[in-house]
């Protein structure tokens, strides 16, 4: 019995042991946003003051464009997701896109309110800042929802919409990201405020592309970059807690925006079957599924998504 005792307790050290040595090496305290904005906000980026917050904006195109395309990143992400895109349109229309509060380098707002009709109001706010009063609004996954939402707060603001695989209906994903998963668990969501391991980062992005083979170290850089900005990681975990479950799904079927829905036929968060279902709701609307895409399609193949965009606002 002895000898069983000493030999749990020396397996109990060593695993608290190999617990405590891989805590240390994957420690990574936040960082300041101002050690990050050189390599990740250089021109065009801007910073422009909205509600307090400053918000990282790159506001690009011709600025006669009587419809700009505002465009908002998923959770997690932020305005580099739609560089492709950016770079597809900018030479015929202008386009907007920054980083929502509490994600990129806009960082964590002072309320901890990350509740979607909270975003819609933000979205509206930044608007008003750059003195755009009507525009085409486009968004991937949580930025899809605040689009729509948006469209239903001020119809008059928004002529269009684009939902690129859009929350808002309940669903139940076939896989969540790691990097999502111990955010919403209690104690470990703790440890992750000061921990970041690049593999998990590189398994959390991997995890939302049709074909991983595509994440590339740059992507994978980018995306801890942005989880380490000071603020982030508490944020993500405030903002997970506060999800709307679908609880507000009835409200689509009011949507009177003309609208483009874009989906990922391998998006295993958001499943396709939730395409189907935009557009049966909305009266009108346009789908397109790219079969062999994830859940950020528009980041994963800029070039073949952005067609129907084209096709959508008459560039094609």
């Amino acid at each position: 019995m002895r000898r069983l005792v000493r030999a749990l307790v020396a397996v109990t050290l060593a695993a608290a042991a190999l617990a405590t040595a891989a805590v240390a090496l994957s420690w990574a305290p936040d960082v300041p946003v101002e050690s990050l904005t050189a390599r990740w906000a250089p021109p065009p980026s801007t910073f422009v003051e909205v509600e307090g917050l400053r918000v990282h904006l790159r506001d690009e195109g011709p600025r006669d464009d009587p419809l700009p395309i505002v465009l908002l990143h998923g959770t997690s992400a932020s305005l580099h997701t739609w560089d492709g895109w950016a770079a597809a349109l900018r030479g015929q229309r202008r386009v907007i896109r920054f980083d929502l509060p509490g994600f990129g380098l806009t960082g964590p707002n002072t309320t901890g309110d990350y509740r979607e009709a909270s975003y819609a109001r933000f979205v509206l706010a930044v608007l008003d800042a750059l003195s755009v009063r009507r525009c085409v609004l486009g968004g991937n996954s949580l930025g899809g929802e605040i689009a729509w939402r948006t469209a239903l707060a001020a119809p008059e603001r928004v002529a269009s919409l684009i939902l690129v695989d859009a929350a808002g209906y309940a669903f139940v994903p076939r896989s969540i990201p790691i990097g999502f998963r111990l955010a919403r668990t209690p104690v470990l969501n703790r440890l992750v405020e000061n921990t970041l391991p690049r593999a998990l980062v590189a398994a959390s992005v991997r995890n939302v592309y049709g074909d991983p083979a595509r994440v590339n170290d740059e992507l994978i850089a980018l995306y801890q970059a942005m989880t380490l900005r000071a603020g982030n990681r508490r944020a993500l975990v405030q903002r997970l807690a506060q999800l709307d479950g679908g609880a507000s799904q009835a409200l689509i079927a009011t949507i009177r925006q003309p609208t483009l829905i874009l989906w990922g036929g391998r998006d295993r968060l958001i499943p396709p079957e939730n395409a189907l279902r935009f557009a049966r709701d909305i009266a009108g609307s346009r789908l397109e599924v790219f079969d062999a895409l994830g859940h950020v399609p528009h980041e994963e193949d800029p070039m073949r998504t952005v067609e129907a965009v084209q096709r959508f606002v008459g560039l094609r």
